[in-house]
Formats: C-alpha cells, sequence, structure tokens
C-alpha cells in the first residue's frame, strides 16, 4: 500500500470515529426542534392561510393565488411595514 492511501484510510476511519462520538453524545430523550416550539392558536384567516399554502405546495405551475399566499406569510413573518423596522 502506498503512503497515500493509509492516510486517506486513517483520515476516513477518523472522520467516521468524530461521527460516532457526535452521536453518541446526543441524549436519547431530546425532543426534535419541531416539538418544542410554542404553540399558537390560530384564527381562521392564519387557517385559511394555511390550508392555502399547504394547496401551493402540492403545484407544480406557476399559481397567482399560491404567489399572493407566499407573500402574506412573507409579510407576516417579517412584519407588515416600515413601522417594524427598528
Amino acid at each position: 500500500m502506498s503512503r497515500n492511501s493509509r492516510i486517506a484510510g486513517v483520515a476516513a476511519i477518523a472522520g467516521i470515529m468524530l461521527a460516532v462520538a457526535i452521536v453518541a453524545l446526543r441524549e436519547p430523550g431530546d425532543p426534535p426542534r419541531e416539538a418544542v416550539l410554542p404553540v399558537t392558536e390560530e384564527s381562521e384567516q392564519q387557517e385559511m392561510l394555511a390550508r392555502e399554502l399547504e394547496r401551493c405546495a402540492t403545484l407544480t405551475m406557476p399559481d397567482t393565488a399560491c404567489e399572493h399566499a407566499w407573500a402574506e406569510k412573507r409579510r407576516r413573518f417579517f412584519g407588515s411595514g416600515e413601522g417594524d423596522r427598528r
């Protein structure tokens, strides 16, 4: 075996050992990140927007209603206007 192949083999084994160590350090009881998000009550408008975005996720063609729904989602996420900026 050449020297380069030995170095590559050692590096591969070290990488595998590092990955196993990281997985071993994670506690098995850790909940997924989605599970710790706060649960908020949704209004009827938010529910309608969520349903529309779910419908849009299944489409493969551009759709004007979906573009408006995504724009509304971004507006709600980032804030409604210049008054929201800090």
